[in-house]
């Protein structure tokens, strides 16, 4: 095998991980179709480059199986558009104007953006808006998804998904961000209730919303 191809194995690795949050060296292998002794050899060097991390989870009678997932520097592998510099800055204007004049420009950022997005998703169907609102965040570096939900009102319902967050060291320095976000996805879909119901900043492995027709 060579190096580019070990390469991207790892990424794959990576990649599954930051989406699916935990997993086992047989459900790595299983997913990505390579051998569990190749899979073991890849999440060794892993480790040892400080990309992931593993619990030991005791399953049955058998022994303790390690569940896999993403170090702090595993996730950095992933696209950020924003870092310190953005956190630099925020609290440097924290310190000149005060956090409540802070909340004033943030909040009026999050409009602008959300009146772009709102401009570019257009006045079709709840499913295409949503669905082009993905493919705009995955554009912007997020690793969005969509997943259609079934419900038993009868209302069109949606999970949005986000695996990876491009404005991560910027949220955790500034979670008020982060209110202001669900915010901005409330006023792209007016006609929509949005519901956060995951958290990368409460430690899970991703943002996700609840989106349905009101």
């Amino acid at each position: 095998m060579t190096t580019t191809h070990h390469a991207s194995t790892k990424q794959d690795i990576l990649q599954y991980l930051l989406k699916q949050g935990k997993a086992t060296a047989r459900e790595l292998a299983e997913a990505l179709e390579i051998s569990p002794q190749a899979t073991r050899r890849h999440l060794k060097d892993l480790a040892g480059e400080e990309l992931i991390e593993y619990e030991s989870v005791q399953v049955g009678m058998g022994r303790p199986q390690h569940k896999y997932y993403l170090s702090r520097k595993g996730r950095d592998r992933f696209p950020h558009r924003y870092g310190e510099f953005t956190v630099d800055f925020l609290d440097t204007l924290v310190e000149t104007v005060g956090e409540e004049q802070v909340d004033v420009v943030l909040r009026k950022q999050w409009e602008r953006k959300a009146k772009e997005y709102r401009d570019r998703v257009g006045n079709s169907s709840i499913e295409k808006r949503v669905g082009k609102l993905v493919k705009l965040r995955q554009e912007e570096g997020y690793m969005a998804e969509l997943h259609r939900r079934n419900s038993n009102e009868g209302t069109e319902q949606f999970i949005f998904a986000e695996h990876n967050c491009a404005i991560s060291e910027v949220a955790e320095s500034f979670p008020r961000i982060c209110g202001l976000e669900l915010e901005m996805f409330e006023a792209i879909l007016p006609d929509c209730t949005v519901e956060r119901t995951h958290w990368i900043n409460d430690g899970e492995h991703r943002c996700g919303y609840l989106i349905q027709a009101k």
